[in-house]
């Protein structure tokens, strides 16, 4: 998968945002600090995709989709937030403008995740109706190797 380029940009964002929203958040009133639960489970997202892109054990597409699925849903509600709060928070434009940056990635992304899990998902549902229905395809588009086989007897 190539989602392992979200890795340094998004990472660097939300660590960024973690503790650069310290900056503006205690000048406002305290539903400015609300931000913060959004950007800790962002983080925690994105640790969860790094890690999955260094394992050994790689997900599965309909996994990354559902993790991407989940960070943009993450995404969209912070950009819920920032939109609705800019100004009374004092928000700056860099945060607003690298904030959506990060999500239009992380929705083009999942975009192409998703495409992969639909078509793995599809994939794997021709091969399961043609076992049911025993026209299961050998390498060589024979019934494959069922059955036995008899060795000729006598001397080889």
């Amino acid at each position: 998968m190539a989602y392992g380029s979200l890795s340094l940009g998004a990472a660097a964002l939300v660590g960024g945002l973690l503790f650069g929203t310290a900056a503006f958040a205690p000048a406002a009133a305290p539903e400015c600090g609300t931000i913060q639960k959004t950007l800790a489970e962002r983080k925690a997202l994105v640790s969860r995709a790094n890690a999955a892109s260094t394992s050994k054990k790689k997900m599965t597409p309909q996994e990354a989709c559902a993790l991407f699925g989940k960070l943009q849903s993450n995404g969209a509600e912070g950009m819920k937030w920032i939109t609705a709060n800019k100004e009374w928070c004092s928000i700056p434009d860099s945060f607003a403008e690298g904030f959506k940056a990060d999500h239009l990635k992380v929705s083009g992304i999942r975009t192409k995740i998703c495409g992969v899990a639909a078509q793995a998902t599809k994939m794997e549902a021709q091969a399961r109706a043609q076992a049911q229905n025993g026209a299961s395809s050998g390498l060589l588009g024979g019934p494959g190797l069922t059955g036995s086989f008899k060795l000729p007897q006598g001397a080889l």
